[in-house]
């Protein structure tokens, strides 16, 4: 007599208290996002109801954006990295060095890479090597990056205008369609690939387990040195491609380029859902809070107040997004 085969478990279908468990990150940021496009557009529906606005976000947003998406690795693993603001201009540097060369516009994209690669490298190698905690560190080595660029172009900037005109240009700042900004898709592929990396792939593992507990990562198995490392130089290469993107905009380089990115791009990520302690965040999340963070701005001078409003925003903002990312740890862990 054949035995009577079990019956499968019935499918439990859609479970929305672990859904929300899951995603609240995301949700909370996204509510966020939400809530304030709604004040925007009842404030001011003459430039919120526009596509104007949203094409000169999608313009603009990638320039810290990019930079945000592995900065949120970074910090989840533990660290951060505040000299990326000079890596951007070390980036573009070494690109205009060898276009001048070579006349070689792709060669020189290869060195603007690999020279934030390398910066970011070095930065790692002097947190993780030596032991210097990485505020300090990428503090002191913000001021040194800054210096090579003043000192490498005696302060002069350069004119992009050929690059501009090249296929790279049209690649890296041209139009899809004439319409979608070519570094709003960049922006975009780099989020899918940066999520995919920590959330499909062993590394992405290692970097929560790292930013969690380092002992008990070590204790694992896990090359903790090492994800460290490449975290920096990760953020080194997204720099360095911000920087260049952002200097072929505008067909110029200046010596400052990067300087203004600093709080915005911090703020993206925090305000993402990031942990400040290491070992919580969310891609999704630093990739909508790029968006909150541009807009805030614009949706100031819309409404009528003054620039002085801005820093207050911001801080408001940040503050309160912070704290209902932290009622909602608490509720849904």
């Amino acid at each position: 007599m054949l035995e009577e085969k079990p019956k499968s478990l019935p499918d439990e279908g859609f479970n929305f208290p672990r859904f929300l468990r899951k995603n609240a990150l995301q949700l909370g940021i996204f509510g966020v996002l939400l809530a304030l496009w709604i004040i925007f557009i009842a404030a001011a529906p003459g430039t919120f109801l526009s596509a104007n606005i949203y094409k000169a976000l999608m313009a603009t947003v990638p320039f810290f954006g990019i930079v945000a998406l592995p900065m949120t690795m970074l910090v989840i693993a533990g660290d951060i990295d505040l000299s990326f603001t000079s890596t951007m201009a070390v980036g573009v540097v070494a690109f205009v060095a060898v276009f001048t060369a070579t006349n070689n516009v792709w060669l020189a994209f290869v060195a603007c890479l690999a020279s934030g690669f390398i910066v970011g490298l070095i930065n790692g190698f002097i947190v993780v090597g030596i032991g210097i905690p990485s505020l300090i560190a990428t503090i002191g080595t913000q001021f040194f990056w800054r210096g090579v660029v003043l000192v490498a172009r005696d302060g002069k900037s350069a004119v992009l205008v050929e690059p501009k005109a090249t296929a790279l240009g049209d690649i890296l700042v041209g139009r899809l369609f004439d319409a979608i900004p070519m570094q709003m898709i960049w922006f975009v592929v780099i989020g899918i690939a940066v999520w995919l990396l920590l959330n499909r792939h062993r590394f992405g593992a290692h970097v929560y387990l790292t930013g969690d507990n380092v002992n008990s990562a070590r204790l694992m198995g896990i090359r903790v040195g090492f994800t460290r490392v490449m975290l920096f130089a990760l953020v080194g290469t997204a720099a360095a491609f911000a920087g260049l993107i952002a200097s072929l905009h505008v067909a110029n380089f200046f010596t400052t380029l990067g300087e203004g990115h600093l709080l915005t791009t911090l703020a993206s990520v925090f305000l993402g859902g990031t942990s400040v302690f290491g070992g919580v965040g969310t891609v999704v999340g630093t990739f909508i809070a790029t968006f909150i963070i541009a807009s805030i701005q614009p949706a100031i001078v819309a409404i009528g107040l003054t620039g002085f409003w801005t820093q207050l925003i911001y801080g408001l903002i940040i503050t309160l997004s912070v704290a209902m990312h932290t009622i909602i740890r608490k509720r849904f862990s």
